[in-house]
């Protein structure tokens, strides 16, 4: 920092080509402050933000109780609803139609499998409002024999997202109008994206040349696996795992 005041001193009244001015300006663009980072950057929450979707969401609780069983806030001030299975293209279509929502863009539909839940499925739908600029997170939860009903008549977007988590995750949704496997190939066994699915896969795809063509076998390992380090590179920062809460529930009135 002590360079600045003396450098231009000697580069003032210089013409901008001459050799000390270029030299001047290069000491400045590499001059960097050290600073020491104490804590990683974190969002700060918003809390006239966080007022607004908690009023939004006791409201949409207010309206259809029977399907809401939950509101929180995440850390990124977004608005969780919390839902029943049964719930899905009600709750879908009142966020779309009414005039104080406007979700009408589905943006993505994901899906998550956590074995150890009674319904290790948790199915989520992110929405989009174009006219309030805002989003909003639907989610529900399913096992591997109780359907979903499909909300393809209410977001015609939801075709593909839909037949995706079925390829990988095998939950079925009713009255979809084409559920077929969308990513894996034809007569794949099994869903990938299921924690119990082993890395390997069960078959394996290769082109022999004695057949001429692509043949599926059973899969033959030359060897066994080595132990993999799992921890995540996020491990490091244990210190601020817990510094903000990831959702706060937000208390609705049910009688």
């Amino acid at each position: 920092m002590l360079l600045r005041p003396i450098l231009s001193k000697l580069v003032r009244n210089r013409p901008l080509n001459s050799p000390l001015i270029q030299n001047a300006s290069r000491v400045f663009s590499t001059e960097v402050e050290k600073l020491e980072e104490t804590r990683p950057t974190v969002r700060k929450p918003n809390p006239v933000a966080r007022g607004q979707l908690a009023d939004f969401g006791k409201y949409v609780a207010e309206c259809m109780p029977k399907y809401i069983q939950k509101i929180q806030i995440t850390a990124g001030d977004e608005l969780e609803l919390l839902i029943a299975p049964e719930g899905v293209v009600p709750v879908l279509q009142f966020l779309k139609d009414h005039h104080n929502a406007q979700f009408t863009n589905l943006s993505d539909i994901a899906g998550m499998d956590v074995p150890a839940r009674p319904y290790r499925f948790e199915i989520i739908y992110n929405l989009l409002s174009v006219r309030f600029n805002s989003r909003i997170r639907v989610k529900t939860y399913t096992d591997e024999l109780t359907p979903i009903e499909s909300c393809n008549d209410v977001h015609k977007a939801a075709n593909w997202y839909e037949r995706e988590i079925w390829d990988m995750y095998g939950v079925f949704f009713s009255n979809h109008p084409d559920l077929r496997r969308i990513l894996t190939d034809y007569g794949f066994e099994g869903h990938p994206f299921r924690k119990d699915f082993p890395l390997s896969g069960y078959v394996e795809v290769r082109y022999d040349d004695e057949k001429k063509r692509v043949v599926v076998e059973p899969l033959e390992l030359a060897q066994e696996f080595r132990k993999f380090e799992l921890s995540a590179p996020w491990e490091q920062f244990p210190n601020f795992r817990n510094a903000n809460p990831a959702s706060e529930e937000v208390p609705t009135d049910k009688k």
